[in-house]
């Protein structure tokens, strides 16, 4: 009798042997360098989950109810803010710059303050953890509304329905397959914002024992813990994606959009500065008005007249301003060149996968697990693997770039449509063909898309890292300054790293404008 092995079970079984691979090669690792008190044998891992498993439990649950909520807040928002920027496109710029600079705002910094504003209790957590998502979701969901045929609105208007009606009817089903990669990448996210926010003074928690792990070099335990984190987010994110598969069956649309005018140089001009001052207004008026409503000290707090002045060097001759410079320069190094590797690992793995399907039944779930872990977690990790320099910071950079970069691009790379699949196949184009003249140019939206959210990443990266275990650079500038009381510092690091980041996504926009202008014009608003 011949037994017949379908491709799902070929691919459960390539799996399996990877993980039973991957699991001897580290057990014989961490016997060999178990006097350096670096990387702990998975039956350690194991001993460490049984024996101390009450006390992991109660510190998931803390966590997991935290990152949860400020999950399901934080998407709500960013689906909110979508829709706004759809029905409304003159906002669209508003919108998403005011929602990049609070998405900007570090949380090594913006953690103690939250501390101080809601005091004890969950409140920091969960505002992180929806500080950490709502961006993530909202900019590939931005890409998805726009994902449609142009001939399906025109059948919308024909109707004589409007805005709403295509909005509803139209962009919300187009934009599932990209709402789903968000929500994937998000889960993880939210974890991470709701351990960094047990950083700030929180009782229990997950993040409060990594703390704790990582002070006692209790190396099993800081190992049990990021597998605890890694499992919770491969769930939600294996979960979020067979949901998501339930309702997104349908193959892509062959995407044929009108070219659009150009503006000229006077009517950019004229937008480009109608869009910065509105976005100025707005800024200040949530940043005045958040200090009058939550009524914080001035001992705490800083107006923008204030940042000018510290900027200036009024009051101090420059003293801060000097600081805040040279630990830029170095933050500035580490997290360019991390988000660069990030990114083309990322988008060249994601083709390569697409190229090998069944090499990627098999990378997926280690892919998945390696930036599943809360960087909370790993940064000791890595950086007692790799060092304290450069190499270790990095990688740890990149490795926060390169699972958004591969997921959206992986998810752009199907949306390449099928009739034109179709097309290049009764010619026999190779794989390579159609993978260079439909897949790419098709994943370009998602590619810029991951582009764009993988800039603040990469800075919340680089600063959590400087913060936990190399003390050089921004982020242990803010530490340093949020536990000695130095808020003047404080004040500008947080408008700086800010404005940089923005800065980074506006210059990614201007070479995704570019790009797609000519192979996507339908994503330009």
């Amino acid at each position: 009798m011949t037994t017949v092995t379908t491709p799902r079970t070929r691919a459960w079984r390539d799996t399996a042997l990877a993980v039973v691979l991957l699991l001897v090669v580290w057990e014989v690792a961490a016997r060999l360098v178990t006097s350096a008190f670096v990387l702990a044998a998975p039956t350690e891992i194991a001993v460490a989950l049984v024996t101390q498993a009450g006390l992991l439990w109660r510190a998931l649950l803390v966590t997991g109810q935290a990152a949860l909520a400020g999950f399901i807040i934080g998407n709500l928002a960013a689906i909110a803010l979508a829709a706004l920027a759809v029905l409304l496109p003159a906002t669209e710029r508003v919108v998403t710059a005011v929602a990049l600079v609070v998405f900007c705002l570090p949380l090594v910094a913006t953690g103690p303050v939250l501390r101080v504003i809601l005091g004890p209790g969950d409140g920091p957590q969960v505002v992180l953890a929806a500080l950490a998502v709502y961006y993530t979701t909202m900019i590939p969901l931005l890409v998805g509304l726009r994902a449609a045929p142009a001939t399906w609105f025109d059948l919308v208007r024909s109707y004589g329905r409007g805005a709403g009606a295509a909005l509803v009817h139209v962009r919300a089903r187009a934009s599932l397959p990209y709402l789903v990669a968000g929500l994937q990448i998000a889960a993880p996210a939210a974890f991470l914002g709701a351990m960094v926010g047990e950083f700030t003074g929180a009782q229990s928690g997950l993040g409060v024992l990594t703390i704790r792990a990582s002070r006692d070099l209790d190396i099993q335990l800081t190992w049990a813990l990021a597998t605890v984190a890694t499992v919770v987010s491969v769930v939600a994110y294996v979960v979020i994606g067979a949901i998501g598969r339930r309702f997104v069956s349908e193959r892509p649309p062959l995407i044929l959009a009108p070219v659009r005018p150009r503006l000229s140089g006077r009517e950019r001009i004229r937008s480009a500065a109608i869009t910065t001052v509105a976005f100025l207004v707005v800024i200040v008026a949530l940043w005045w008005g958040g200090i009058a409503v939550t009524g914080i000290s001035p001992f705490f707090a800083r107006t923008p007249v204030d940042v000018v002045r510290i900027f200036a060097g009024v009051d101090d001759g420059g003293e801060v301003r000097g600081i805040l410079f040279a630990a830029l320069g170095e933050t500035a190094v580490l997290a360019i060149a991390g988000y660069l590797a990030g990114l083309a690992v990322g988008a060249v793995g994601a083709i390569a996968l697409t190229l090998a399907p069944r090499a990627a039944t098999v990378s997926m779930p280690i892919a998945i697990a390696l930036r599943a872990v809360p960087i909370v977690t790993t940064a000791p990790l890595v950086i007692l693997l790799l060092g304290r320099g450069p190499v270790g910071a990095i990688s740890l950079v990149a490795l926060m770039v390169f699972f958004p970069t591969l997921i959206a691009c992986l998810e752009g790379l199907r949306q390449a449509p099928g009739q034109a699949l179709d097309v290049l196949r009764s010619y026999g184009a190779p794989a390579r063909v159609q993978l260079v003249r439909v897949r790419i140019p098709a994943m370009l939206p998602a590619f810029f898309a991951a582009a764009r959210m993988s800039v603040p990443a990469a800075v919340l990266a680089v600063t959590v890292v400087e913060w936990l275990a190399i003390g050089a650079g921004v982020g242990a500038a803010m530490a340093l300054a949020a536990s000695q009381s130095g808020y003047d510092l404080l004040a500008v690091a947080v408008v700086a790293v800010t404005a940089l980041s923005a800065l980074g996504y506006a210059l990614v926009g201007v070479v995704e404008s570019r790009v797609l202008r000519v192979y996507a014009p339908e994503q330009q608003a």
